[in-house]
């Protein structure tokens, strides 16, 4: 039930997020839900990015991409749990929407540095296939 009303809430504000607003004056709880929403997108594409490259670096070896795949469903049904119990420990207050979308931005940074260093980087000086990642720094709205 609860992962219900989280996807509804999310929904909800993925509905809203396609307005226009300017996330550096986002002052109402509403337009911070909406800018961390559209952050949350922008880095779902990153990490996206990086799990794309991490399956192709491997596309000749079928148990490390089934054991990557496997990891990702895991990894994605963690932060569905995790930031539903993060949801829930605030449903009793507006900033509730703000603090599930907070973790979910928080572990999908954390995922892709983990995708770059694990599949992405090599033990000798050979240059990374991707850049590191950027650090994740919370907005301050």
């Amino acid at each position: 039930m609860k992962i219900w009303i989280f996807l509804i809430a999310f929904f909800s504000v993925s509905v809203l997020a396609e307005e226009d607003i300017d996330c550096d004056k986002a002052w109402t709880t509403l337009e911070i839900n909406q800018c961390m929403y559209k952050e949350l997108v922008a880095a779902e594409k990153v990490l996206d990015k990086y799990l794309v490259k991490s399956l192709e670096r491997y596309l000749e070896d079928d148990v490390s991409v089934a054991s990557i795949k496997k990891g990702q469903e895991a990894w994605l049904n963690y932060r569905e749990e995790h930031c539903g119990a993060v949801y829930d420990t605030w449903r009793d207050g507006t900033i509730r929407t703000a603090m599930g979308l907070g973790c979910k931005l928080e572990l999908t940074h954390q995922r892709t540095v983990v995708l770059w260093q694990s599949f992405l980087t090599y033990v000798d000086s050979t240059p990374p296939l991707l850049p590191e990642p950027k650090p994740y720094a919370p907005k301050s709205y």
